[in-house]
């Protein structure tokens, strides 16, 4: 369902009906709609993990696992990691025991060939998603936000330079980490994103 204000009521009513155990709910959206955002406040507010491919991949980047290196070319200039690495990336994951009552999928599938195959997967593990959450956010606004973004280095809390400046120019209020920019925050590299998002993750609402 798309997010609004209504939608928000109606999850929380099913939340309720159901009981916060073995809650299981995909968030869609294009880069910068705020899903990993809502997808924390969940997770915080249900006790369920939050499951970002994003950081997963961003974090193997960093410490130069394999797994990163291979992705690091497709992520720096704004295009999909392949979904057979993102799916060997999620069927571990959600294996974990902190995923034994429920997760939070943010980034994932983005790809009709990657839903096609969680389907498969979930079947198999008899873990059926619950609700899927899709995010509505202007392009312009897109491209603003992810522009100005700035990251901690240490502890990925996301500051900007109009909507939430740190306290010390260049340095995360939280750890004291190092703040900067992502190479796929350019807006060139930005744009292709929404262009990948258009061709190939928003089929995935009608799906």
């Amino acid at each position: 369902m798309p997010i609004n204000k209504a939608s928000l009521i109606m999850f929380e009513s099913f939340v309720k009906q159901k009981g916060a155990r073995r809650l299981r709910v995909i968030f869609l959206g294009p880069p910068g709609s705020g899903k990993g955002t809502q997808a924390s406040r969940l997770s915080e507010r249900f006790g369920i993990p939050q499951i970002s491919t994003g950081d997963i991949l961003r974090n193997a980047i960093v410490n130069k696992i394999g797994l990163g290196v291979k992705a690091k070319e497709y992520m720096d200039k704004g295009e999909l990691v392949p979904d057979d690495v993102i799916i060997g990336i999620i069927a571990d994951r959600v294996n974990q025991l902190d995923c034994e009552n429920g997760f939070i999928l943010d980034g994932f599938p983005r790809t009709v060939v990657q839903a096609e195959s969680f389907d498969k997967m979930t079947e198999e593990m008899n873990i059926p998603v619950d609700v899927v959450l899709s995010l509505n956010v202007n392009e312009k606004m897109v491209v603003k936000r992810l522009c100005g973004r700035m990251v901690c280095k240490d502890c990925s809390t996301n500051y900007h330079i109009d909507f939430n400046l740190p306290k010390k120019k260049g340095v995360c209020d939280q750890c004291n980490g190092k703040l900067y920019h992502r190479p796929d925050d350019e807006e060139d590299v930005v744009r292709n994103r929404l262009r990948v998002y258009k061709e190939t993750t928003e089929p995935l609402i009608d799906y």
